[in-house]
C-alpha cells in the first residue's frame, strides 16, 4: 500500500521512491508506440497515429522541434505538447543567445531539467511523458528524456504500448553501420512485433533529418508505403 506517501510528489515513501513519479510513469504505457533510431547517416524518428475512430482526423505525432531535431513522445499528450512547446523555445533562445543551433543534447538535458523542477515542488506534477529527441548537429544523436529529470543518450529507442517488445528486437538486430534504409526496416519489423495485430502503413509516421542537409523531414504517405514493402509488410 502507498501508506499516504503518495499524496504528494515530494515526499519520499520507507523505500525511498517518490510515487507520484512513478505513476505518471505508467501513464505513457497506455500510449501508441514510438521510436528513434541513430543511422550513420541520420536519424529516424517514428510513431503510431492511434487513430481509434473513422471520425477521427489524423493529430500530428512527430514534431519538428528545429530545422535539424525533431521529437516523439509517449503519455499524455496535453503533457507532451507543453514539453514540444519548451523545446522549441529553448531552441529559439539557443539561436538568439549564440548564433548557431542547439545541439541535441543541450537540448535534452534543458528538457530534462525543466521535467525534473516538476518533480520536486508542490502545486505541480510530473510531466506524464517519455520523449525520445533525435537528430543532426556534429553527427546523428538521440536522447530520451525521462519524466524523474534525467536523459540518456541511445542508438534506438522505443517508448509507448509494447515498446518492450520492440526494445528487444533493436537490441537483437540493431548494428551501428545501419543507414536509414536499414533503420527503416529495423523499425518497421519492431512497430509490427509489438502490436496485436498488423499495423498498416497509414498508421505510422515517420520523419528523417539527413546527415546532408540536416532537416527535419517528413515522410509522404507513399514513401512509407515503400519502405513497409522493403520490409516485407
Amino acid at each position: 500500500m502507498a501508506g499516504g506517501y503518495d499524496r504528494a510528489i515530494t515526499v519520499f515513501n520507507p523505500e525511498g521512491r517518490l510515487l507520484q513519479v512513478e505513476y505518471a510513469l505508467t501513464a505513457t504505457k497506455q500510449s501508441a508506440i514510438c521510436f528513434g533510431m541513430k543511422c550513420i547517416d541520420g536519424v529516424i524518428l517514428g510513431a503510431r497515429k492511434g487513430v481509434t475512430s473513422p471520425l477521427m482526423e489524423e493529430a500530428e505525432k512527430v514534431f519538428k522541434i528545429d530545422e535539424h531535431i525533431g521529437a516523439v513522445f509517449a503519455g499524455l499528450r496535453s503533457d507532451g505538447r507543453v514539453l514540444v512547446a519548451r523545446g522549441r523555445l529553448e531552441a529559439q533562445i539557443n539561436r538568439l543567445t549564440f548564433g548557431e543551433p542547439i545541439t541535441v543534447e543541450a537540448l535534452a538535458n534543458r528538457i530534462a531539467e525543466y521535467e525534473q523542477v516538476h518533480t520536486q515542488y508542490a502545486g505541480s506534477r510530473p510531466f506524464g511523458v517519455l520523449m525520445i529527441i533525435g537528430g543532426v548537429d556534429t553527427k546523428p544523436r538521440l536522447m530520451m528524456t525521462h519524466l524523474s529529470g534525467f536523459y540518456l543518450p541511445y542508438k534506438a529507442y522505443a517508448v509507448g504500448m509494447g515498446s518492450q517488445t520492440a526494445r528487444q528486437v533493436f537490441e537483437e538486430e540493431y548494428r551501428d553501420d545501419m543507414n536509414i534504409d536499414d533503420g527503416m526496416k529495423l523499425a518497421i519489423k519492431a512497430v509490427q512485433k509489438a502490436a496485436e495485430k498488423k499495423v498498416p502503413p497509414d498508421d505510422l509516421e515517420i520523419a528523417v533529418i539527413r546527415v546532408e542537409d540536416k532537416k527535419f523531414t517528413r515522410l509522404t504517405p507513399e514513401e512509407v508505403k515503400k519502405y513497409f514493402r522493403a520490409a516485407g509488410y
